[in-house]
């Protein structure tokens, strides 16, 4: 029987992050928290009966990564949706998971403005978190072709106009890892022309 994977479950795996680099934070500093993420995440994914390797024993192989670049943390102007509309994303088994059109990132990389749609899963757990499911010129190349993930903090203020997205924290579905997961595909709106060359890589289990 196929499972269905929330968005939201990389909240247990991922945790809530600090993006931007304050409080003395060097270059140096970030390379070093991200690099210790991802290794948190490999023993979770090793040792976890929630792993997407537990359920039917498919061997863990190493996970791959581009190189942590600061340059991809940025700081996106929130427009939000006021009417709050579901909205239903297909998955990578037909099978379809409800959202919250939450609101619009808008951002540059490289120079080039780029807009993604920000959503809230219907079900929402804690702590709230918001999530992009986005897909880039690497999708189907250097990263998985169903697109990658962010989980973004949910706003503190009322009435607050940004997000903070950081590419480097990009993660693959668990239908990457294993096909018998359901995995929601990102919406129309959230396919990116340009490359985003940090995150996570295709998994190869070869």
């Amino acid at each position: 029987m196929n499972k269905i994977i929330l968005a939201v479950v990389g909240l247990a795996v991922l945790g809530i992050f600090a993006y931007a680099l304050q409080g003395g934070e060097t270059e140096e500093d970030y390379t070093e928290r991200i690099l210790k993420e991802r290794e948190r995440i490999r023993n979770f994914l090793r040792g976890s009966e929630e792993s997407p390797f537990a359920p039917d024993s498919i061997p863990f192989k190493e996970l791959s990564y581009y190189e942590p670049d600061p340059a991809y943390q940025v700081a996106a102007r929130l427009e939000r949706i006021d009417d709050h509309k579901l909205l239903t994303l297909p998955t990578s088994d037909g099978v379809q998971e409800k959202y919250i059109r939450y609101g619009y990132a808008d951002f540059e990389l490289n120079g080039q403005p780029q807009r993604l749609l920000v959503l809230q899963p219907f079900e929402q757990q804690q702590p709230p978190m918001l999530f992009v499911a986005f897909a880039d010129a690497t999708s189907g190349e250097e990263t998985y072709g169903g697109g990658r993930y962010l989980n973004v903090e949910m706003p503190s203020r009322t009435g607050q106009k940004s997000l903070k997205l950081d590419f480097n924290l990009a993660y693959n579905p668990y239908c990457a890892y294993n096909a018998t997961f359901s995995c929601p595909l990102p919406p129309r709106e959230n396919v990116l022309d340009v490359p985003i060359p940090v995150g996570e890589k295709n998994y190869d289990d070869n």
